[in-house]
Parts: structure tokens; C-alpha cells; sequence
């Protein structure tokens, strides 16, 4: 799976953990230690754009909604097979 995960993201060049997620119908977390490989090889670079979220609350704070694991990207920066 840790080679299919790497041709996908290869071939897309990017996609957020919930894409991955439904693509392998594997839990998040589980692909993240397995993106964890890719991450450290420098293949794979991790963008959590939702750290930057405004949240839904009117304190501004997060609202722990699902939505923020769509802002979880990878992107494929390693050479293209």
C-alpha cells in the first residue's frame, strides 16, 4: 500500500488526507504514518492549512469540525516516475 499511496500522489501531484482517506478506504491516521515515510524521504511535503482557519465560533476558535482534515494536503515534490 506504502508504493500505491506514492504512484497516486505521483500521479496527482496533490491531494488532501480526506481524498487519500476514501481512495484506499484506510483511517487518516493510518495514512499518515504511512505519508510519515514519504514526508522524511523528502518525496512528500505536508500542508495543514487548517491551523489558519478563522473557526466557526464567534470567540474565533476552532470549532473541531470535521472540515479542517480537507485542509490536511500532501503534495508530491519528489521526481516524477
Amino acid at each position: 500500500m506504502l508504493l500505491d499511496l506514492k504512484a497516486y500522489l505521483e500521479k496527482r501531484g496533490s491531494a488532501s488526507i480526506v481524498d487519500l482517506s476514501n481512495k484506499f478506504r484506510t483511517p487518516p491516521d493510518a495514512l499518515r504514518g504511512m505519508l510519515a515515510h514519504w514526508v522524511k524521504k523528502g518525496l512528500v511535503v505536508r500542508h495543514d492549512f487548517g491551523a489558519e482557519c478563522g473557526g466557526c465560533k464567534p470567540t474565533g476558535d476552532c470549532g473541531g469540525c470535521g472540515v479542517s482534515a480537507s485542509f490536511e494536503i500532501y503534495d508530491w515534490i519528489g521526481p516524477q516516475g
